[in-house]
């Protein structure tokens, strides 16, 4: 039986060797869990497994135990450990690695509905949810990012979220002119997201080879272009559906239940 608690990359390499054939890092993640590899997996261990694949790869070269497939998100191991069956992780990998390293392209909603969120607050809640049983609810409104405003499925303006929050940039546009206008939105996030469901601070910067696959993810995702087959990259982990506010839900439950009653 593998021992408990191992390292991220430890708990990879253990479930590739027991597969005969390359896996989705989604599915590397599902039997991390699975298996009890870890103690502590957070609130989005695809992401995780994601970014610790990616990092090595890209920062160990050759040198990394593991290897692309010819799908997207589909990794395989190097077999490159010694023929006496010594570790297969280079002694660079077998210390703890950063366990999240920080894509631009952190969250992102799509096709939310305007009538789910309270905005008759100046800082609405936004909150969405990862899909996997038990995911932690994230208040958004403190996202920055890019948005897109919807009349039904047609996209009527893009707007973005800097200087002002996402749900403040959401909130004006429930008073201004496009008030009457829009009745869904989407929007992509560059703020982390802690395992706790906490937005974090915004990195001071970022690289070439980070921003261009962020630019075309965003593009796919949000114009679902025929020709491209897949969803933009490592974008599967990174969506939150929509949550309805609280409040919201009450005022409904209460108005189903004069409803019933008259």
């Amino acid at each position: 039986m593998a021992r408990k608690d191992m390292t991220w990359i430890e708990a990879i390499v253990k479930v590739l060797e027991d597969s005969p054939e390359p896996l989705h890092y989604t599915n590397i993640a599902e039997e991390i869990v699975r298996k009890g590899l870890r103690k502590k997996v957070g609130a989005t261990p695809a992401r995780t497994v994601n970014g610790m694949l990616t990092d090595s790869i890209k920062s160990e070269g050759d040198s990394s135990p593991f290897i692309g497939s010819n799908k997207k998100g589909m990794y395989t191991l190097r077999r490159q450990g010694d023929s006496d069956g010594g570790s297969i992780l280079p002694n660079s990998l077998q210390k703890p690695m950063q366990e999240e390293p920080n894509p631009i392209l952190t969250s992102f909603g799509m096709f939310w509905r305007r009538i789910n969120v309270d905005w008759k607050s100046s800082t609405p809640q936004l909150l969405g949810a990862r899909q996997e049983a038990g995911a932690i609810p994230v208040d958004f409104c403190e996202q920055r990012g890019i948005y897109l405003l919807y009349d039904s499925r047609e996209v009527i303006y893009v707007g973005r979220a800097t200087e002002r929050p996402l749900g403040k940039r959401l909130c004006e546009h429930t008073k201004n002119r496009m008030a009457a206008r829009w009745d869904r939105f989407s929007w992509f996030g560059i703020l982390p997201v802690s395992e706790k469901g906490k937005i974090g601070s915004q990195p001071e910067t970022y690289s070439a080879n980070m921003l261009i696959p962020s630019l075309e993810a965003i593009l796919i995702e949000s114009l679902e272009p025929r020709q491209n087959r897949q969803r933009g990259d490592d974008m599967v982990d990174k969506e939150y559906i929509q949550r309805i506010d609280p409040k919201i839900r009450k005022k409904r439950m209460m108005k189903d239940m004069l409803d019933d009653i008259s």
